[in-house]
């Protein structure tokens, strides 16, 4: 290996700069994969909302957006703190960037937190779309459609928060290590992508599940 090659450089690479482009494109295959799936659901949602609209409206009505406006905020929040790390780690601070990747594994947490007592309260309140149903009458099954894509989506954008919650983690302690500088941070900004697109899913699903179906 050559002298010139960095030691966070592996050997398959000719220097960090092919690292870094490598990584970050491989985060947005990966990503571009994501998009497909989500895109496939949210795509399968409109679809079937356009022959069931009455039944999709009267079980928006019935959601939280409390819940799902102060997810939101927290989410939104969330991304301007992990921009900030990144933007300091390029400015070399180690010491504020591990600051914002706990804030903002705190605020995902946060979430996660909500969605799950959101969760519960839609339960008790018999909106799941399996079993009793809380809505009746000739708008029920599309209402319990509407309910099935809440869970589903909902369920799988939670499973993504938590691994976006355990790789700030991981960061996090990364940088405690003083493992990142300004010159070499490319881990920091692929989790930035990655956490970004966690970000949006959130925001393309909330006008779906909680304005929607009460603009109508």
């Amino acid at each position: 290996m050559p002298d010139t090659i960095a030691p966070h450089v592996q050997f398959q690479y000719s220097d960090a700069r092919h690292q870094a482009d490598t990584a970050i494109v491989g985060m947005w295959l990966f990503l571009a994969t994501e998009v497909l799936f989500f895109g496939g659901l949210i795509f399968a949602w409109l679809f079937c909302r356009h022959w069931q609209q009455a039944g999709f409206d009267a079980g928006a009505r019935e959601t939280l957006i409390a819940f799902g406006t102060t997810n939101l905020v927290l989410l939104l929040t969330a991304s301007l703190t992990f921009s900030a790390g990144l933007a300091w780690i390029r400015l070399g601070s180690t010491r504020r960037l591990v600051q914002c990747c706990w804030l903002t594994a705190t605020l995902g947490v946060v979430f996660l937190m909500l969605k799950s007592i959101e969760w519960y309260i839609d339960i008790a309140d018999h909106l799941f779309p399996a079993g009793a149903f809380k809505l009746m009458g000739v708008e029920a099954d599309g209402a319990r459609l509407f309910w099935s894509f809440y869970f589903v989506s909902t369920g799988l954008h939670a499973a993504h928060m938590i691994a976006g919650v355990g790789v700030l983690c991981w960061l996090a302690l990364r940088a405690r290590k003083r493992a990142f500088s300004a010159e070499w941070h490319t881990p920091v900004e692929v989790v930035g992508l990655y956490w970004s697109f966690v970000d949006i899913v959130w925001i393309v699903l909330y006008p779906l599940i909680y304005l929607i179906g009460r603009g109508a």
